[in-house]
């Protein structure tokens, strides 16, 4: 197998497109292992986050699937057909990221933002516009920290939107959240060192930690924030090297951080010796009066290394964030990305450049808020009923998801076999634990990618499933299988 490092194509995209090929050429059959991540990555000479990033698509798109303590395997495709129930298999891919859903689903799985509601005719404008401006340049390398003009647009739209004061060289322009933090982690995480994370998280994350071979310890999220009493016991006891957050409508549970909490953190933070990783991917989608800032911008003592991505609020295939890091981080931040890709696309960068130069952005915000409001009201409304049932939720009043406790007797897996084989899809909770044995009775629905009719009819068929197996007469359910 081989890779061309002088290819101005990401050496991961490289990667997999030859294993795809490789797939769909029957070159390699269903159930083949594939190396390990470790010892491709010494044959063809590149970073172990290569190749977990190559995988990691791979698995997005159904070619292959991972066995914890087994290895990576080649897997048949077949997106037309219903899983009627989830093997081992399954719940691999679901930590990766990749959902089981038959094309006639209704979709509460995933959190990508609906195709329809697209600023196309902008963005195309925007395009256009830069391909007269700037002709052939429009196609060459930008510095690795980004396009100037972008960075300075970049600072404009952070301090119109969050009040924070960033100057454009603090700026680091990176092809969508995950490339944040996998550059954050080639740059920071050795082996053996130890990562403090929300408890749940974002599975994506600890894929990158875990490749680096670091230690992760999972702290206790409560309504507010962290659990600020189990912290202060882990710091003394394990010294972390940095804490992976999402302040705004967390991940998966949507909770977003009290003011108290955010100060303290960085209070911590700075006393013990440790950065703080802000991801940050849906603090504008607020759906009341309660307007959410960053961590970023209380950060008076510079200890949080801040990753913005647009994916989940435009339009995720222009594969755009960016970062700002601590001064004494941006030299090893900005080599590490240019290990990783050398910049991202300078052509979508410019477009994007113009497109908040002309304030687009603002009225495109405003557009979706009134979307995503509306699916989010009708999803808490249709939700209500199933209180009933014994099922609790804490409203979040933004952000794309609804995360919901079942009653202790329901295993959120096997809720998860009967949805399917209705047509109905979800996240079970468990996957987001880092102890995903022991938490096995939440559900993450999300509405972004469902229409207020799908959300009315998808809730209404969780509640049928939910009645039968509810017995009225002792208030307890029977057994889901």
């Amino acid at each position: 197998m081989y890779i061309d490092k002088n290819l101005n194509i990401p050496l991961y995209i490289q990667l997999y497109n030859r294993f795809k090929d490789m797939i769909e050429d029957n070159e390699l059959k269903e159930g083949e292992k594939l190396p390990s991540i470790r010892s491709l990555a010494n044959k063809l000479n590149v970073n172990n986050i290569t190749v977990v990033n190559a995988y990691k698509v791979l698995e997005q798109e159904g070619y292959i699937y991972s066995i914890k303590g087994s290895g990576t395997y080649v897997r048949k495709i077949n997106y037309n057909i219903n899983i009627p129930y989830m093997e081992d298999g399954d719940i691999e891919l679901m930590v990766g990221g990749v959902l089981p859903i038959s094309k006639n689903s209704i979709n509460f799985a995933s959190v990508s933002p609906t195709p329809e509601i697209f600023p196309i005719g902008e963005f195309k404008q925007a395009l256009v516009e830069v391909l007269d401006r700037d002709k052939g340049n429009a196609f060459t390398y930008p510095e690795i920290s980004g396009y100037e003009p972008f960075r300075e647009s970049i600072s404009s739209f952070l301090y119109d939107n969050y009040n924070m004061r960033i100057d454009k060289n603090q700026v680091l322009v990176i092809s969508g959240g995950q490339q944040g933090i996998d550059i954050i982690t080639k740059t920071l995480v050795s082996q053996g060192d130890c990562i403090f994370v929300e408890n749940p998280t974002y599975s994506g994350a600890i894929a990158a930690f875990k490749s680096r071979g670091a230690k992760i310890i999972g702290i206790p999220m409560l309504n507010d924030g962290l659990d600020l009493d189990i912290l202060n016991k882990h710091i003394k006891r394990y010294h972390p090297k940095f804490i992976y957050m999402m302040t705004n409508y967390q991940s998966p549970t949507t909770y977003s951080y009290s003011q108290e909490k955010k100060r303290e953190l960085i209070r911590l933070s700075k006393k013990h010796n440790f950065y703080i990783i802000e991801d940050d991917f849906l603090t504008d989608l607020n759906y009341d009066k309660d307007k959410k800032l960053p961590l970023k911008s209380i950060d008076n003592l510079d200890q949080v290394i801040y990753v913005k991505s647009f994916s989940k609020i435009f339009m995720p295939g222009v594969r755009i964030g960016f970062m700002m890091v601590p001064q004494r981080l941006f030299t090893s931040i900005i080599r590490a990305k240019h290990t990783t890709d050398i910049s991202s696309s300078g052509f979508l960068q410019r477009a994007f450049d113009l497109y908040l130069r002309k304030g687009l952005w603002k009225g495109y915000i405003k557009s979706i808020k009134k979307v995503y409001s509306e699916k989010y009201n009708t999803m808490i409304k249709e939700l209500e009923r199933l209180k009933k049932y014994g099922l609790s939720f804490i409203e979040p009043n933004g952000g794309l998801s609804i995360w919901i406790k079942l009653p202790n007797e329901i295993e959120s897996i096997e809720l998860y076999d009967e949805c399917v084989e209705n047509n109905v899809t979800f996240v079970p909770g468990k996957i987001f634990f880092i102890d995903n044995n022991i938490y096995s009775n939440y559900i993450r629905l999300s509405f972004g990618a469902v229409s207020n009719e799908e959300i009315i009819q998808g809730i209404k068929i969780i509640e049928n499933l939910l009645r039968k197996k509810f017995d009225e007469d002792n208030n307890k359910y029977l057994p889901f299988v």
